[in-house]
């Protein structure tokens, strides 16, 4: 196998996750992005017919196979959406301090009042709770509650048409995170291979594990943290899921804006820590769904995601509805290398302590990215089965890159969303001399690494058991001998 055709390896380690839609879902589009710098791509299962998503997935894997470098295929599920009915005129428009009626009655609405049909509402709102309509457009505050009717003051008001979406963020809404448009998603997502399976409306580990007993181990959970009941929960979600999402969407609806950047801030931090993938995601370069060039707004939201140390930035409308697709995800890749550039970025992402845990696996990690640092090392290598190694590895955020080599090509798909690894799908090795010369070839083969240059491995020893890392090896790529000391 020859280095890559016309696809040289990243030179970044925060990855672009771009998402799919109307302005992308040429194969000639796609490959366009996948060269802009995109790593992984979205599919929003919110819109949009099945067939489209599959000929998506097709697209996607051919231009895997023909490139030879594994791609994350990430499906997002809609999850529950509570929304008021229609009105008699398709919208009315609410006079900030006048009173609004929501029950249970299905009758057009009009200015006095409209349906909301969800009944476990009113029995969870009290007097007081908030009710944001329209991605928070217009407010209303509960005045009395009742089991068929919540009478609101109108605190901000504004236009509400048929239909629209409606946020309670003072409540843990007793809703199941999934659908059964969700399950019948998720079934679809699966059977097209789907990486990892994004979670809207996350409130509570209970959520996720709800999901684990659908998926198993045939996907990655990924969860969107879009709720503030989740962030009083998030430790307890982490352990359950295996990748989070900061969806400042409708976190932002739900929270004051101020209030957002320091759990963003949370969020990446207690991921890192746990050692697990965390998504920037939302309105980063929103500009350049009308625009070719963001704002320096825009940039500097984009850079600081990447100085905290994100695994992933995601691009949303941008990439799937807007007129610029390529130069957004060119902008994405342009603002990572930038900052990655910086002499200051590797003290900024070291801000977020990842203490060790009493394995040996995390004190070689630990070591290994101290050694990184003391030598002149051109890249990481491991060998991984499930995934673990190269995870643990990267949670130090080491200055190098690395190379993860796995006998699985799932492991490798969705190790290709997390910081500084370029995954590789190869045969797996079966003796200490194996696992030295294929990681000396595959650096070569991969451009990551040229004659002369020292890499450390890691592996686990006996090869092929999941968890047993235990080997810490220094070679140099040209000759065999060895070059340190092995741990």
């Amino acid at each position: 196998m020859a280095v890559l055709p016309g696809l040289p390896p990243r030179t970044r380690k925060v990855k672009v996750l771009a998402t799919l839609g109307p302005a992308s879902s040429d194969p000639g589009m796609i490959e366009a992005l996948l060269r802009a710098g995109a790593d992984a791509f979205r599919i929003n299962m919110s819109h949009g017919e099945r067939a489209d998503k599959a000929k998506l997935v097709d697209a996607i894997r051919g231009l895997e196979r023909s490139l030879g470098r594994p791609i994350s295929i990430v499906f997002d599920l809609q999850g529950p959406k509570l929304r008021v009915g229609e009105f008699k005129d398709k919208s009315v428009m609410l006079e900030t301090g006048q009173t609004f009626v929501l029950d249970l009655d299905e009758t057009p609405g009009d200015a006095t009042r409209a349906l909301l049909p969800h009944p476990e509402l009113f029995e969870t709102l009290a007097p007081g709770d908030r009710l944001l309509i329209d991605d928070g457009k217009v407010r209303l505050k509960a005045l009395t509650v009742a089991p068929d009717r919540i009478e609101a003051e109108v605190v901000v008001g504004g236009k509400v048409s048929n239909n629209k979406g409606v946020n309670v963020p003072d409540v843990v809404v007793p809703i199941p995170a999934l659908t059964e448009k969700d399950r019948l998603d998720l079934e679809f997502a699966l059977s097209q291979g789907a990486d990892f399976i994004a979670l809207s409306f996350v409130q509570r580990p209970e959520d996720v594990i709800e999901a684990r007993g659908l998926v198993g181990d045939k996907a990655a959970l990924l969860a969107k943290i879009e709720k503030p009941q989740a962030i009083e929960r998030l430790a307890e979600i982490l352990d359950h899921a295996d990748a989070v999402m900061v969806a400042r969407g409708d976190l932002g609806v739900e929270l004051p804006p101020e209030g957002v950047p320091p759990l963003q801030n949370k969020i990446v931090a207690m991921a890192r820590q746990a050692g697990k993938p965390v998504v920037v995601a939302t309105q980063m370069l929103e500009s350049m769904i009308v625009s070719p060039t963001p704002t320096r707004a825009e940039v500097s939201d984009v850079a600081t995601a990447i100085y905290d140390g994100a695994d992933a930035v995601m691009l949303s409308a941008e990439s799937a509805a807007g007129a610029y697709p390529v130069e957004a995800v060119t902008m994405m890749d342009r603002i990572a290398a930038s900052v990655e550039s910086d002499p200051v970025y590797a003290a900024r992402i070291h801000f977020t302590e990842t203490p060790s845990e009493a394995t040996a696996a995390d004190a070689l990690s630990e070591s290994a990215a101290q050694i990184a640092r003391t030598l002149t090392v051109r890249a990481m290598a491991c060998f991984t089965s499930s995934g673990s190694t190269a995870r643990r590895i990267v949670r130090e955020r080491p200055p190098v890159p690395t190379i993860a080599m796995t006998s699985s090509r799932s492991v490798a798909r969705r190790l290709s969303l997390q910081w500084g690894i370029h995954a590789i799908h190869t045969r797996d090795v079966h003796s200490f001399e194996d696992m030295v010369g294929k990681a000396k070839r595959m650096a070569l083969r991969h451009a990551m690494a040229n004659a002369n240059d020292r890499l450390i491995i890691m592996a686990g020893v006996p090869f092929g058991k999941s968890g047993s890392t235990n080997v810490l090896h220094i070679v140099r790529v040209e000759g065999t001998e060895l070059d340190g000391f092995d741990f």
